[in-house]
């Protein structure tokens, strides 16, 4: 098997048993735990890894035990103020009668059973440009700095209490698909109880923006371990109250909705209990071959190095050919901005040049005050300076 494959499945196998508490048997010799941690920490789960390894720190070389253990510290210590430091964000918007969406918050904290095994970003939101700005501007009074960019997205604020806040002014995903379903779905957005700005979703139109968002990080290859455990845990707390339907037909709207349901799926399949089985397969249909599933794990759980080129599923390709399009055509925009902005700066230069050559009235009146009295005389003055000028260059030259 596939080195990288077997680090993946061996990461979901210790989160499913964890979840489960169950009894986790692994041979951890021949592990390469630089590699597993690396692997961990990119999809977010080395604070629940370290719980998995605990009672094996004999077998685990302790420099990497170490890195586990400071990934649970930080979630350990950090976690309790995620809460807190979200009312207080929110708060502070309604205050100031900001409006925005909140796409995500640390309500999900509340679905692990030890908080502290969460992910650190919690809190999203989405606002306009001119808002944007202005709620970068709080967030830096409150301590909080850039840690991360998203190309003309957003970004990714961080304070030392650990707290992260994803701020966006136009969501990541740029198709017409994704853009009009998630306009729909922030249009329907209602204001939370007691606030006057700040807008909260839908639990439907939460499932509909975690199980595109899904689908969308699948085709772009940045699907996390940590965002199919969140899936999971999330459909679960509330697929008894979900109107199942009105997902459905929200996923239509984003062209995913086969991709996306596939995706859950996989996330019971790998997190899931016996019980759970009725959601690991499609209402009322057969479970599908299991080598397209296969073919999830695959890409994964390698960042899209395996899998792509067995793809098949025509949602995913067409996906694939949406998504490249608008990237082709955000590249070509770059490159025409590009030459406009460098046009301009010629245009500048070509101005400061002849500014330069020829003055204007009131900077040569201050070298020669006889213009002052006789300013037709402008022009002969350009001639004697440039005269000046160009006998100074010749002398110096040759010095």
């Amino acid at each position: 098997m596939n080195q990288v494959l077997f680090e993946g499945r061996l990461l979901v196998n210790m989160i499913s048993t964890l979840l489960h508490k169950g009894a986790l048997q692994v041979r951890y010799g021949r592990m390469n735990w630089e590699r597993m941690f690396r692997t961990a920490d990119y999809h977010r789960v080395a604070n629940i890894i370290y719980l998995g390894l605990l009672g094996n720190g004999d077998l685990i070389p302790e420099r990497w035990m170490s890195h586990f253990f400071d990934r649970y510290q930080e979630a350990l210590v950090n976690g309790g103020t995620c809460e807190t430091a979200e009312q207080e964000i929110l708060a502070l918007l309604d205050a100031e009668g900001v409006p925005c969406v909140v796409l995500s918050s640390a309500t999900i904290r509340g679905l692990y059973e030890l908080p502290e095994t969460a992910d650190m970003s919690p809190l999203r939101l989405y606002l306009s440009t001119e808002n944007y700005v202005l709620v970068k501007g709080y967030l830096v009074d409150l301590g909080y700095e850039t840690i991360q960019t998203y190309s003309d997205c957003g970004e990714r604020m961080h304070r030392i209490s650990g707290m992260n806040v994803d701020i966006y002014q136009k969501l990541p995903f740029n198709t017409k698909y994704y853009e009009k379903g998630m306009r729909e779905l922030t249009f329907r957005a209602r204001v939370r109880a007691g606030g006057t700005g700040v807008r909260i979703l839908y639990p439907e139109d939460r499932m509909v923006f975690r199980m595109a968002s899904a689908a969308y990080q699948y085709v772009c290859d940045e699907l996390l371990l940590r965002d199919m455990l969140d899936l999971f845990l999330y459909h679960k707390a509330w697929r008894e109250q979900l109107n199942h339907g009105y997902v459905t037909k929200k996923l239509q709207g984003f062209h995913v909705e086969l991709l996306a349901d596939k995706l859950l799926r996989l996330s019971y399949m790998w997190f899931g209990e016996k019980e759970d089985k009725e959601y690991m397969q499609a209402s009322g249909e057969q479970m599908e071959d299991l080598s397209s599933f296969d073919i999830l794990e695959n890409r994964i759980f390698s960042r899209g190095e395996l899998g792509k080129d067995k793809e098949v599923d025509p949602q995913v390709l067409g996906l694939t050919r949406l998504l490249n399009k608008e990237e082709e055509r955000e590249t070509k925009k770059a490159r025409r901005e590009t030459r406009r902005k460098k046009k301009e700066e010629k245009k500048k230069a070509r101005g400061r040049f002849w500014r330069w050559v020829f003055p204007d009235y009131k900077y040569m009146s201050g070298l020669y005050p006889t213009l002052e009295k006789m300013p037709f005389l402008l022009p002969f003055y350009w001639i004697s300076r440039s005269v000046r000028l160009l006998i100074g260059v010749l002398k110096n030259r040759d010095q």
